[in-house]
């Protein structure tokens, strides 16, 4: 083994120092001091800066020797600091010329890009000093915790239904029942397990953890005067460094600990843990932000610049990360090991990923370094990867994402033909293939059903229940005149605009909801829920509530007894997905019978059994799953048929037979009055007429054959 030398060969006012280690970037505790190593390829000077724990001004700055640089590279062990108090960032000389693309500035302290802890914004929402020569403060993490033989789930991606949330937004409100300490926080979310399980999710994809600034563009609520805030988080400071405002103990510095406990007790629990990354930007913006790290450090490495200098925006947000430049290539690559291997994570969420794919000059690649070198990275080999297939500079990928065999995609095109078809506009024919896991998008390639990540909602967009409750768009509270957020909703807002006292608009809202719903659970492919859906959360109308802390994001649980027949529901079709692997193909349907059953995989049928009506004006469709077709180590399953009327009236559906000494029980029927709209899996009552089914208007029903 190399032997660790841990004895100082230069000293700068009164402190000891050597030589350090270019490998890893960042600062490491090494035996007797702290390694600091930093690249820029284009600074001609680095100082470390050295701060005690939320102290004004630094106590050391300390110049790198010429000699302890390294290529690219200053790298400088510092002997006998007491890191567990410490906070440190780097002072950059070099060229300061917009034109050629450097920016650098001796007068500003820059955070390390590979910070593990950042301090600076402890505490959610404290109004920072706007004075501080410092903001966004690296620490060094020293990792205790005790994982207790922890690891990584590896469920099947077939088998997984994902809940998406946001950290402070699902126990933030006062209804949440916890610790009133914990609200908003990772605490709260462990709190809220129990919860999580009998809904029966399996992994919960997490909006931004990392460290970034609520601050970032805030301003005052023009309607009520409350300060908005960047709320979601799409705007990263640091990658590797999960935000304090999001802990308990983040005032203490204990966000690591408390982050990790969160991911062994879901993984106890049987729930994997999916975050939402976001490599395509960062929050300094475009030449009017501030800078924080990277345009400091190596801005012409780091970002994608015109030939005048100015900055690329691709991600709609001001500035677009270099990402297949290879110096940023390996932090993207750095972090993401950081995540799967420290904090166990199960899997990434990739924002904008269709960025991540373009060369510097934004122009996409056919092999993009980046997405290959993580599609076959040996450390994230068995990670979920998710690309949102899309960025804002009109690369639309869905369906063509370089995938190397490893990627999944949060699939739009399914969003938008269910939404189409449950409001009676789509085409039967688009929503089959939403259906059955978008062969159309993914077979011709090779790629499985679970490489469609299927959602009707997400935080981007209505909730469920606004998108039956609205039929525009009502974002006025964001400051914008309602200019921003989408206005391809396809929502309906089933007769009245709004909050109704109207018992039959209700009454059709939470129908719709159900329908939407069950739709989603009987799809091939991967579900993805928004959290509160469950429950119909509102969002008032609201479709880019990016900027509110306040009940417009805020789970509110009393929700859980108004709207009981939705959880009971949603309660329902999760597990009766769970038990049924007919419904979890890991391969596309061959639509015909390859196991000698006397059925197909997958039938047709219509009003009439066989008889599809594939027309153009046809609302309703319906499929059966021959039970026999399960997927390879599972047990034999039970036939499947799921009838869907989108039309606005009843109509009679006649049922195909099953095999001799089979018969037909419900398990759902949306058009049938609460509680008999579902059942608890396994208690399926047979049904009368085992020809057909009166289906009521605008209804699913799911029947199973045993």
């Amino acid at each position: 083994m190399d032997r660790i030398d841990i004895h100082p060969t230069h000293s700068y006012e009164g402190f000891k120092l050597r030589s350090g280690k270019p490998f890893p970037f960042g600062a490491t505790i090494v035996p007797g001091g702290v390694n600091f190593s930093i690249f820029s390829s284009h600074a001609i000077s680095c100082t470390l800066v050295l701060f005690e724990k939320h102290e004004k001004k630094p106590f050391a700055e300390i110049p790198f020797p010429e000699e302890f640089r390294i290529g690219n590279v200053y790298c400088m062990t510092v002997f006998d600091l007491d890191y567990e108090n410490l906070e440190y960032g780097y002072r950059m000389d070099g060229p300061n010329n917009f034109q050629a693309g450097h920016w650098f500035d001796s007068s500003k302290i820059l955070m390390d890009p590979y910070a593990k802890i950042i301090g600076g914004r402890d505490v959610w929402g404290v109004t920072p000093d706007w004075n501080d020569i410092y903001h966004h403060r690296a620490r060094i993490a020293f990792d205790d915790f005790d994982w207790e033989d922890d690891r990584p789930l590896e469920i099947p991606p077939e088998d997984q239904v994902i809940y998406e949330m946001h950290v402070r937004s699902f126990t933030r409100h006062a209804s949440s029942g916890v610790k009133e300490r914990h609200q908003g926080t990772f605490a709260g979310i462990r709190e809220k397990i129990p919860y999580l399980k009998e809904l029966g999710v399996n992994a919960v994809e997490l909006m931004p953890i990392y460290e970034f600034d609520e601050f970032e563009n805030s301003r005052p609520n023009p309607q009520t005067g409350e300060t908005l805030y960047n709320y979601w988080g799409y705007s990263t400071v640091g990658f590797f460094a999960p935000k304090a405002g999001y802990a308990a103990t983040g005032k203490f510095g204990m966000q690591v600990d408390e982050l990790k406990s969160l991911v062994k007790e879901l993984h106890k629990n049987g729930i994997e843990v999916i975050l939402d990354v976001v490599f395509n930007h960062t929050a300094e913006g475009n030449e009017n932000g501030p800078t924080i790290s990277f345009r400091g450090i190596d801005n012409k490495t780091y970002y994608m610049l015109t030939p005048e200098g100015y900055y690329y925006n691709f991600s709609g947000t001001g500035n677009t990360l270099n990402c297949n430049n290879p110096i940023v290539r390996g932090i993207v690559l750095d972090c993401l090991r950081y995540w799967a291997s420290e904090y166990h994570i199960d899997g990434f969420r990739f924002d904008l990923a269709a960025i991540l794919g373009r060369d510097p000059w934004g122009a996409p690649l056919a092999n993009p370094p980046l997405l290959e070198s993580l599609a076959f990275d040996p450390i994230l080999a068995k990670c979920k990867l998710i690309a949102e297939a899309w960025d804002a500079g009109g690369l639309y990928q869905v369906g063509s994402f370089p995938a190397y065999g490893r990627w999944a995609e949060w699939n739009g095109k399914y969003r938008d033909g269910i939404r189409k078809f449950l409001k009676g506009d789509g085409t039967v024919g688009d929503a089959a293939q939403r259906l059955q896991g978008s062969p159309d998008l993914y077979a011709w390639s090779g790629r499985a059903p679970a490489t469609s990540i299927n959602f009707i909602t997400a935080h981007d967009g209505f909730t469920m229940m606004d998108l039956v409750s609205y039929d525009g768009k009502h974002n006025e509270a964001n400051g914008e005149n309602n200019n921003d957020g989408t206005n391809d909703n396809d929502s309906w807002n089933c007769g009245w605009e709004g909050p109704t006292d109207d018992q039959g608009i209700n009454a059709l809202r939470h129908r719709q909801i159900k329908n939407a719903l069950a739709m989603l659970m009987v799809s091939q492919g991967v579900p993805m829920i928004l959290m509160g859906d469950e429950v119909g959360r509102t969002q008032y109308g609201n479709n880019n509530t990016y900027c509110h802390d306040n009940d417009l994001n805020w789970l509110d649980w009393t929700l859980l007894e108004k709207n009981a027949d939705l959880f009971k529901f949603f309660k329902h079709c999760i597990a009766f997905r769970n038990l049924h692997p007919v419904l979890r193909n890991p391969w596309h349907f061959q639509n015909r019978d390859y196991v000698g059953s006397g059925y197909a995989d997958i039938t047709w049928h219509g009003t009439q059994a066989w008889n599809a009506d594939w027309s153009d004006s046809s609302r309703t469709i319906a499929f059966m799953l021959c039970g026999k077709h399960a997927k390879q180590g599972a047990v034999e399953d039970n036939y499947i048929y799921v009838a869907m009327n989108m039309h606005w009236e009843s109509l009679w559906f006649e049922i195909p037979g099953l095999p001799v000494g089979m018969n037909w029980h419900v398990f759902a029927n949306t058009g049938a009055t609460p509680p008999n709209e579902s059942w608890q899996p396994g208690t399926e009552p047979m049904l009368e007429n085992q020809s057909g089914l009166l289906m009521g208007d605008r209804s699913v029903a799911i029947l199973v054959g045993k």
